[in-house]
């Protein structure tokens, strides 16, 4: 890559808050962020996006309008992103877009996961080349399309004298296990829910989008029997390679779960200290995953504003470091997004990414699909 090449790269995540992203340059030796910038969904549009993300609620004409109306947003978010910086888009080499997961079916009989934000919109408003598509190359070889963040964290934060792990909190909980031996094999997965399960309960229950600082949650008691119950579900004990999302740990499981416990009627106070401990717990049975239990834990995603929950994973692992990814030179707000400007530089590259151990895939691949920049007429005619 020639010195200076800039990507920038997109990310809207499970929260469906914000289109966050991250302006890079992976040619220098220090942090690569440049610049970032969070661009608020608005909350018609979330509402929808929301509503949208069942089989049973969505239409064809819906998933094409927001396909294109969230395209729309995310290159408003990228140009707010170099108006903040001192570069304009004739330095960009490429966006790198993830957009927004509808649904992620990796175990169903034709596997597959949904991304909007269309990328073509993209590429014709900012005049930037855009990569997007990253996860289908990888299911079609047998993958299960996510956790693709570990590859990023293996460049940027494996460490030569300590077992790391990587904890990204979302609105699911993503680790990545990064050993000491370079040798080692990297080891990636979703936990579970971080926030999303406690974004959506205090959001019925209370009208507030998230639960500042866990304060709602320390209202309230864990309940042992849900507790136990969340925590017998199967996706806890299948192995790895395995990723999960909102489609599956959702307010409709999480009622299932209530109705057959006979715990309706539980206050909604102690049902949100049940999810944040029950997020804590899957959290670190993770590192149950690993021959080599994590001597760092390295936090990022908005739910590192969580003090409550950071305090609980902090009891629960005593023998574990846990700080913030600023600690290492990298904002924990812009993990993500700097990924997907990662991906989109090694796509340009022509770099095949090996998720053969992180996700299934049957072997290294190219991943992201290239949408070229209109030709801008005044440099043609120039």
């Amino acid at each position: 890559m020639p010195p200076g090449e800039l990507f920038i790269g997109l990310i809207s995540g499970t929260s469906v808050d914000a289109v966050d992203c991250a302006l890079c340059d992976f040619s220098r030796c220090d942090s690569p962020l440049l610049a970032s910038h969070c661009e608020p969904i608005p909350a018609g549009l979330r509402n929808r996006l929301l509503a949208h993300s069942s089989p049973q609620t969505t239409t064809l004409s819906a998933l094409g309008s927001m396909d294109v109306e969230l395209g729309e947003l995310f290159a408003r978010a990228a140009m707010q992103l170099l108006g903040r910086s001192p570069h304009d888009r004739k330095a960009i080499r490429a966006i790198g877009s993830h957009g927004q997961t509808l649904y992620h079916s990796p175990d169903s009989p034709f596997p597959f996961t949904l991304q909007i934000a269309d990328p073509n919109v993209i590429a014709a408003r900012t005049g930037i080349t855009t990569i997007a598509d990253f996860r289908r190359m990888d299911m079609a070889l047998g993958g299960q399309g996510a956790p693709l963040a570990p590859l990023f964290h293996q460049s940027i934060f494996r460490s030569p004298d300590r077992h790391r792990a990587i904890l990204n909190l979302g609105g699911i909980a993503n680790l990545t296990f990064l050993p000491k031996d370079p040798e080692q094999p990297v080891v990636g997965l979703d936990t579970g829910p971080a926030s999303g399960l406690m974004d959506a309960w205090i959001l019925r229950h209370r009208q507030k989008r998230f639960d500042k600082g866990g304060q709602w949650a320390l209202s309230g008691s864990v309940h042992s029997a849900l507790l136990q119950r969340l925590l017998a579900d199967p996706y806890f004990n299948r192995p790895t390679p395995k990723s999960t999302g909102r489609e599956y740990f959702s307010l409709q499981w999480l009622d299932h779960q209530l109705q057959q416990s006979g715990l309706t009627l539980l206050p909604a106070e102690d049902v949100q200290a049940t999810l944040l401990e029950f997020s804590a717990r899957t959290v670190v049975d993770g590192f149950l995953l690993t021959t080599a239990p994590p001597e760092q834990l390295v936090v990022c995603g908005g739910g590192i504003y969580n003090d409550a929950l950071l305090r609980r994973i902090r009891t629960l692992a005593p023998q574990t470091e846990v700080f913030s990814s600023a600690e290492l030179g990298i904002p924990p707000d812009w993990v993500e997004a700097m990924t997907f400007a990662w991906l989109a530089w090694r796509r340009v590259c022509g770099s095949t990414v090996d998720c053969t151990r992180l996700t299934g895939a049957r072997q290294p691949a190219l991943l992201g699909g290239l949408y070229e920049a209109p030709l801008d007429r005044s440099d043609s005619e120039g």
